[in-house]
């Protein structure tokens, strides 16, 4: 299997590319992660969304312990080609850790940060340890 398309990817100095997960049906904006090279072509071969923890330094399959897996149904790419678009489907509708549907649930209101989404699931029950 080719892998030339991910030479079309403007890395950046470390190797990585940020992506967006955008629920396919909504087009809400879900989260924002990092892949490397290998995130992305596993990323297309599985049609899960795999990502790159540059916390933890390795390769991390969204939804491993939470079981809430993302679905790919497209991977575009931006005009500068450094920015990826994954568009999905996300079990469970939780992609925040925080157990919410989507990372983006802070509003700006009057100079403060508000908390518009609910938490639809403890991270408690999601991560189990």
């Amino acid at each position: 299997m080719s892998s030339v398309w991910l030479n079309k990817v403007n890395w950046s100095d470390d190797g990585l590319v940020p992506a967006i997960a955008q629920d396919a049906l909504t087009g809400r904006v879900l989260m924002v992660a990092w892949m490397n090279r290998e995130a992305l072509q596993l990323t297309q071969q599985k049609s899960e969304a795999v990502y790159w923890s540059r916390s933890r330094k390795k390769l991390w399959h969204k939804g491993e312990e939470s079981g809430h897996i993302q679905k790919v149904k497209e991977i575009r790419l931006d005009c500068d080609s450094d920015v990826i678009l994954l568009k999905i489907e996300q079990q469970g509708g939780i992609a925040c850790h925080t157990g919410r549907e989507s990372c983006f649930f802070s509003v700006l209101k009057n100079e403060q940060w508000v908390e518009t989404d609910a938490v639809l699931k403890s991270p408690d029950e999601i991560y189990k340890k």
